[in-house]
C-alpha cells in the first residue's frame, strides 16, 4: 500500500487519506513548513558532496589517487628532467635490466645458428704450438659437418678453432666477455657477441652446443668444462658429450678425479661414454658430434 510522508508533523498517512491531506495543506501563508526533497534526491546530494570531497582521480599507470596523494610531478617529465645523481646505474634494480637484456640478446643471437659444438681452452696458446693447429683442424672438421663452432671469441684454442670454422665457410660463434685484460673477439669470428657476466655467457655455451671440445687451459677452461660436467651428471641438461684433447695434460686431473673423489664417495660413476680422453683430433670430434640429433 503507498505512502506519504506529511512534512510538517512527521506521520506517515496513507491512500487517500494523505492526498486530501496534501490538498489541505497547500501553502497559503508565509509562515507555513516548507515540503522536504524525496529521499532519493537528498541522497544524490549526499553523492555530490561526497564527489566535491574527493576532488579529481589521478592515473599513474594501474595506480588510482585522489586528494593528497595526487603527486605534483609526472612520470614523462621525470623521465625527460636531467639526473642530479647517477648512483642508481650502478644499483642491483639496473643491473637485473642489463642482466636481462643479455639474455634477451644472447637468445635472439643465436637461435638460427642450427647444431653446434663448443671449443673451450686457452688464450695463452701460441700459433706455433701443436694445440693451435689442432684446434683450427676441429673448426674445419666442424664447419665441414654443418656443425657450428661456438668458443669465447679470444686467442689461441678459440682463435683456432674460430679460425677453422671459418676458412672452411662455416658458422663461426664468438662468445667473448668483458675483461680489463682481454684482446676482444678475434677476427675470425662471423656471429660475435661480449657479455658483462659469465653466467649469462655460460648459459649461452650450454643452451645453444650439444657437444664439447676441452682443449688444454687454465682457470677459465677448467670453470667452463667443470660446469658442463657439472650439469651432465645432475641431469640438468641432456646428453652433452665432452671430448678432452691431450692425455698428458688431463691425465692426472681425471686420476684425481676417479682416485680420490670417486673412492670417498663425493661423486657418482663418470659416464665413460659422455666423457673422452684423446689425442686424436678425429676421436674428439666425432665424441662432440655423437650428441646432435639431426
Amino acid at each position: 500500500m503507498a505512502t506519504d510522508i506529511d512534512t510538517r508533523d512527521h506521520e506517515i498517512v496513507s491512500g487517500d487519506a494523505a492526498h486530501n491531506a496534501d490538498a489541505a495543506s497547500a501553502p497559503s501563508t508565509e509562515g507555513e513548513a516548507r515540503v522536504e526533497q524525496p529521499r532519493a534526491d537528498a541522497a544524490a546530494s549526499d553523492d555530490d558532496a561526497c564527489d566535491e570531497a574527493s576532488g579529481r582521480v589521478y592515473h599513474r599507470g594501474p595506480v588510482i589517487m585522489r586528494g593528497n596523494m595526487i603527486p605534483t610531478d609526472n612520470t614523462y617529465a621525470n623521465l625527460l628532467a636531467p639526473e642530479k645523481s647517477t648512483d642508481w646505474l650502478h644499483m642491483d634494480p639496473w643491473r637485473v635490466l642489463r642482466i636481462q637484456a643479455e639474455f634477451v640478446d644472447g637468445f635472439g643471437a643465436l637461435a638460427e645458428i642450427g647444431p653446434a659444438v663448443a671449443i673451450f681452452g686457452s688464450a695463452r696458446t701460441d700459433r706455433r704450438d701443436p694445440m693451435y693447429k689442432a684446434a683450427r683442424r676441429c673448426g674445419r672438421m666442424l664447419a665441414e659437418a654443418g656443425v657450428a663452432t661456438i668458443t669465447g671469441g679470444g686467442p689461441g684454442i678459440m682463435e683456432a678453432a674460430n679460425r677453422g670454422a671459418f676458412e672452411r665457410g662455416g658458422t663461426s660463434v664468438g662468445l667473448g666477455i668483458e675483461l680489463p685484460h682481454e684482446q676482444g673477439i678475434n677476427r675470425w669470428v662471423n656471429l660475435g657477441m661480449t657479455f658483462r657476466y659469465f653466467f649469462v655467457r655460460k648459459t649461452m655455451f650450454v643452451k645453444y652446443s650439444e657437444g664439447a671440445i676441452v682443449f688444454p687451459g687454465g682457470f677459465g677452461t677448467l670453470d667452463e668444462m667443470f660446469e658442463l660436467l657439472t650439469l651432465v651428471q645432475t641431469h640438468k641438461v641432456a646428453r652433452t658429450p665432452v671430448a678432452l684433447v691431450g692425455r698428458d695434460y688431463w691425465a692426472g686431473l681425471f686420476d684425481w678425479i676417479e682416485g680420490t673423489l670417486k673412492a670417498e664417495g663425493m661423486i657418482s660413476e663418470l659416464d665413460q661414454q659422455l666423457v673422452k680422453i684423446t689425442d686424436d683430433i678425429e676421436e674428439a670430434v666425432a665424441v662432440a658430434l655423437s650428441g646432435i640429433r639431426r
